[in-house]
């Protein structure tokens, strides 16, 4: 099955006379249930509910192995750190990408090193994480990296790590399963914030885990009803109505993604530029193997923190906003946020879903401006 089809049935109930194709949500924190635990396929909304359990039949399929639905991004990220190194916590360590997510490296550095686990970081370019391997529990792999765009071999770490027995787990958010697949690049775990393109309307909160067994899936689930992270059912639905289109979106914008940077690639204003499509940057070779679309992120940086304002504010069509996948192009100065090592007038721009004409044009008359 291609993969506009998959997108489209992918956790559908069989279709009922007089049914609708996907049932609204369930909203249910109590459900009746007698007789002993197990008799029943839903006892309390903490431990299960049937929106939850279609939504995450779908991302099985898209991702190819068993997932579980969490109220956030970060949320999934502590189910995975969580479930790995705590259970041995004096004696674990974590390898982390030093130019990911800022806020899951907060999360490793503050949080989890705090209860004894030992974090080593080293940058996602050339694949520098292999060289802190030895004696690791799990390898964190951001690939592309949020916000630089570096792409590491997904294929030669995995093996790597497994040859030392230590576990992976690949934030995904940002290719999203139909542009990559490290499940079965042979990755233990996929995770996502599904806020982003994924469900991409940037209308919810929403993150996901899928593992490569059924074993790592239950002790997820474990962790997931102790702790509570758990999704509204409201959420889970929109996400699930959402799929659907993620093929037309991805399309989309990876396409106006690629037309965005092949402009910048020209203009003088521009000190640097990232972009993993591009036949020019220095990962292309690496995403060409194992990723199918390049994502929605273009990320590029003009000569000051005044300039990236002054283009910003120029824009009448692009966004000013965080985050980034969604059916709106966006962009924002992702320095004043702190905590990545980037020039002050560094810019992530993600590509929506308007004409690409449209948005190109306005790239333009925003440079003109600065």
């Amino acid at each position: 099955m291609r993969d506009g089809t998959r997108v489209v049935r992918a956790g559908l109930p069989r279709v009922s006379q007089g049914a609708p194709f996907l049932p609204g949500p369930t909203f249910a924190g109590t459900y009746g249930f007698s007789g002993e635990v197990g008799s029943s396929p839903y006892t309390y909304g903490r431990y299960h509910n049937p929106t939850w359990t279609n939504y995450e039949e779908a991302l099985g399929e898209l991702e190819g192995g068993p997932a579980l639905a969490f109220s956030s991004g970060m949320a999934a990220v502590t189910a995975v750190l969580g479930s790995v190194l705590v259970p041995n916590s004096s004696g674990s360590v974590l390898v982390m990408p030093s130019d990911g997510y800022y806020t899951a490296r907060m999360l490793a550095e503050g949080f989890f090193a705090s209860l004894g686990v030992r974090v080593r970081k080293a940058p996602t370019a050339g694949s520098a994480q292999a060289g802190q391997l030895d004696g690791a529990t799990l390898v964190w792999l951001e690939t592309p990296s949020n916000p630089g765009l570096e792409v590491c071999d997904l294929a030669y770490m995995i093996e790597e790590a497994h040859k030392r027995n230590v576990l992976v787990a690949v934030d995904n958010t940002t290719a999203t399963p139909l542009g990559q697949q490290p499940l079965n690049l042979g990755a233990d775990f996929s995770v996502s914030s599904d806020s982003k393109g994924l469900t991409g309307h940037g209308d919810l909160i929403l993150g996901h885990v899928a593992a490569r067994n059924r074993e790592w899936a239950d002790r997820l689930r474990a962790f997931r009803t102790q702790q509570g992270s758990v999704a509204g059912p409201m959420e889970v639905w929109m996400a699930h109505r959402s799929l659907p289109t993620l093929e037309l979106r991805t399309q989309r914008q990876c396409e106006n993604a690629m037309k965005v940077a092949s402009l910048l690639a020209k203009r003088p204003e521009v000190v640097s530029l990232r972009y993993p499509g591009l036949p020019s940057d220095p990962s292309h070779a690496i995403a060409s193997r194992q990723m199918k679309y390049y994502g929605p992120i273009v990320s590029f940086v003009l000569q000051s923190q005044e300039e990236a304002e002054r283009f910003l504010g120029a824009c009448q069509l692009v966004i000013s906003a965080t985050s980034f996948g969604g059916v709106h192009t966006t962009a924002e100065r992702r320095g004043r946020w702190g905590g990545d090592a980037i020039p002050p007038g560094f810019i992530r721009f993600s590509a929506g879903c308007e004409d690409g004409e449209d948005i190109a044009e306005d790239v333009s008359n925003a440079l003109d401006v600065i």
